[in-house]
């Protein structure tokens, strides 16, 4: 091969070219296979015959067989002989640039790249190069099936298997063992005695079958996938609903862990009531103490008031002393004060605490009672949905094996109307015989008088 073709179009022409005649569905999965893989068949075949339609150089007949009519275009004949000296491809530019360093008298050796397109002797490769159709056309491409059809269309009578071999080795090398396993799958090759011959008519049933089984099978599978999708979804559903419930979960362990950070905010609350309670403890002590101290300097006083002339001096420090002993009490009893506010606010608080702490415990055990129950719930949904996918499944099991009975029931009737197709043959050439025998004694001339004398009495 000199390149990969450019176009649907160049593809046809070396189809058509070497298989001679072909239908559109008979070409439609060659093309499917090289080119248009993402496309489903039936859109194949439309984009095969559109392309058929469109340029003149393919021809139908009675039929819709196609064929590629390799005559061509008078104009392009001096680019096919050129091709034909160089055996090889060439660009419409290194043409163009060649015919302008010619003198003006020559002659163009092509008119247009669109006669080229529609002319069946030329095809374009990937390159942008253009070559022709007759040439290597890389058998390997080929199905072996298409390379048999090809022998014994050629040969209606019907050939033996080392014939066909030979025939298909003439193109690429190939077995007898692989043949004849192509002649025995398809069931439009005929075998008769040692020679096997082809069958169009067999063939178009082969089809006919096959295509509706293709399309049961399609149906099967979209009702298949329907299926699939709404058990998926069944699925996502179910998920989603456990993943509702595990976030419950999770949120009732985020209270339970709140209810025991309460707790021990409680419990540290509680250790600082203690430690203020022995604090206040402790100052009550001391202002006792400070009382003792200020009576037992009363008596003091009283016992030295004799001396105060005396002891003018020590009297003035004692007063000062009393004074500012005066202004700690009244620090002291203030901070007390202070203090049993304190206490009371905190007591209030403890109160609360106390209260809030009870109803949230009572909600959430409401709470965590409700989730397991869903939970279980959940979870006998989750079984019967599996038990009934199950018995779908088996359902659909059985449904493939019946539609296989019935696809070797089509088979086999096909079959039986390929017998009653050659019986009917057989009957029809007794009948053809039959009739050369009458219109030979039709032809001695007293039946011809007899049949003239009759006609003209019958009028």
């Amino acid at each position: 091969m000199h390149g990969r073709l450019y176009s649907l179009t160049d593809l046809l022409k070396r189809t058509l070219y070497f298989f001679e005649t072909l239908s559109v569905k008979e070409i439609a999965p060659y093309v499917r296979r090289k080119m248009l893989r993402d496309l489903p068949l039936h859109e194949v075949e439309a984009k095969v015959e559109l392309c058929l339609k469109q340029h003149s150089c393919f021809k139908s007949d009675a039929k819709n067989q196609w064929r590629l009519d390799c005559q061509g275009f008078r104009v392009n004949d001096p680019f096919y002989h050129l091709l034909l000296k160089r055996q090889q491809p060439l660009s419409l530019w290194e043409l163009r640039r060649e015919e302008k360093g010619k003198k003006a008298k020559m002659k163009r050796l092509i008119t247009d790249e669109a006669n080229l397109i529609s002319d069946g002797r030329f095809v374009q490769f990937d390159t942008g190069m253009w070559g022709l159709t007759e040439w290597e056309l890389g058998m390997e491409e080929y199905p072996l099936k298409y390379l048999v059809l090809k022998v014994l269309r050629a040969h209606p009578a019907g050939l033996s298997l080392n014939q066909i071999v030979e025939a298909v080795n003439f193109w690429r090398p190939v077995t007898p063992q692989a043949v004849e396993g192509v002649l025995r799958r398809f069931p439009f090759f005929l075998q008769q005695g040692d020679n096997w011959s082809y069958s169009s008519a067999a063939q178009a049933a082969y089809d006919m079958v096959m295509k509706r089984f293709l399309d049961l099978l399609r149906e099967q599978k979209k009702r298949h996938l329907a299926e699939r999708e709404a058990w998926q979804k069944r699925l996502r559903e179910l998920r989603a609903q456990l993943n509702e419930a595990s976030a419950a979960h999770q949120q009732a362990a985020a209270a339970l862990a709140q209810q025991a950070r309460c707790r021990e905010q409680y419990e540290h609350l509680s250790a600082q009531l203690s430690e203020k309670e022995l604090l206040l403890t402790l100052r009550k002590r001391e202002l006792v103490y400070y009382r003792d101290q200020i009576k037992r300097l009363e008596n003091k006083a009283q016992s030295i008031l004799h001396q105060c002339r005396l002891w003018v001096g020590r009297a003035r420090e004692g007063e000062q002393e009393i004074a500012r002993l005066n202004e700690v009490i009244a620090v002291l009893n203030e901070t007390i004060e202070n203090l049993k506010a304190e206490l009371a606010c905190e007591k209030e608080k403890e109160r609360e605490s106390r209260t809030r702490l009870a109803e949230v415990r009572d909600h959430y055990g409401t709470q965590v009672a409700n989730l397991q129950r869903e939970l279980i719930d959940l979870k006998q949904k989750l079984q019967q949905t599996t038990a009934r996918y199950g018995e779908s499944e088996r359902r659909l099991t059985t449904e493939n094996a019946r539609l296989s009975s019935e696809l070797q029931q089509a088979l086999s009737a096909g079959q039986e109307l390929e017998r009653d197709y050659r019986l009917l043959q057989q009957e029809l050439n007794r009948l053809r015989e039959d009739y050369r025998q009458l219109e030979r004694r039709f032809k001695h001339p007293l039946v011809r008088l007899v049949s003239k004398l009759s006609l003209f009495f019958a009028r």
